[in-house]
């Protein structure tokens, strides 16, 4: 942990960084993405089964290879937060943060005192006790990293008071929740969504806070760019992996029927 946590340093520097979803709970996929050259992963616990101890081994691949892992926690609450940081997340994303009071809740589990009562922990993060436990909570207090995501629509009318708690340090949109949110599921790139979502990015401007976008298109991405946005999440890797198989086999399936004609 008293490593800077890169992620942090390349938002603070105005850098652009890229980052992807990990649904498939294995480190090799870590260390995959990593290899591929991401700047920072986000280890998805809220719509993937991981258990505690493959969460570790995930994080510690990542560590490996000096990739950033975030983890999206199932909500707020101080218990997935808790073990996720102690597991050696250098961050965790928050689902459905709503209102003032969800920001205040995770930024108080994600830090220690005088911040935060994150419960005290001398195990993998400190080397079990090698770093001397009260000088180890200001530099987890500086990397750790407290992502908000907004996928509602109070989230979006309440992004103001939302961006305004001390702590944070970006904040993520959810086009898809969003959409169902707003009584349009799925239609991602519906104008409605789309406005709703540049509020929250105006926003995140206003608050001097680093606003991360999910392209669905190339078009977004260009948007997106065009508006100042330097942090983007481009989807999760079983979505890479399912679409990657299927355009090999349909290659390999036109490829048989041309030769056959031949």
């Amino acid at each position: 942990m008293w490593k800077p946590n890169e992620l942090k340093r390349k938002l603070a520097e105005g850098e652009k960084v890229w980052g992807l979803f990990c649904s498939i709970p294995t480190p090799l996929h870590v260390e995959m993405i990593a290899c591929a050259g991401y700047d920072f992963v986000i280890v998805d616990t809220e719509h993937a089964s991981v258990n505690p101890e493959t969460l570790e081994n995930m994080i510690r691949a990542a560590e490996a290879r000096d990739l950033p892992a975030l983890v999206r926690v199932p909500n707020p609450s101080a218990g997935p937060i808790l073990r996720a940081l102690d597991a050696g997340a250098r961050g965790v994303v928050v689902p459905h943060v709503r209102c003032r009071r969800d920001a205040e809740a995770a930024l108080q589990a994600a830090r220690y005192f005088p911040e935060g009562m994150r419960s005290l922990n001398g195990g993998r993060v400190p080397g079990f006790g090698r770093l001397d436990l009260e000088e180890y909570l200001r530099p987890a207090n500086r990397e750790v990293m407290v992502v908000p995501m907004i996928e509602d629509r109070e989230g979006v009318d309440r992004i103001d008071e939302i961006l305004s708690v001390d702590g944070v340090d970006m904040v993520l949109e959810g086009a898809a929740d969003l959409s169902q949110s707003l009584g349009i599921p799925w239609q991602t790139r519906h104008p409605g969504v789309k406005q709703a979502l540049e509020r929250i990015r105006e926003a995140a401007d206003r608050h001097g806070v680093p606003f991360c976008a999910l392209p669905r298109a190339k078009q977004d991405l260009q948007e997106w760019e065009n508006r100042g946005v330097r942090a983007f999440v481009l989807g999760e890797e079983r979505g890479l992996a399912f679409r990657a198989l299927r355009s090999h086999l349909e290659r390999m399936k036109e490829q048989t029927v041309k030769e056959g004609r031949a």
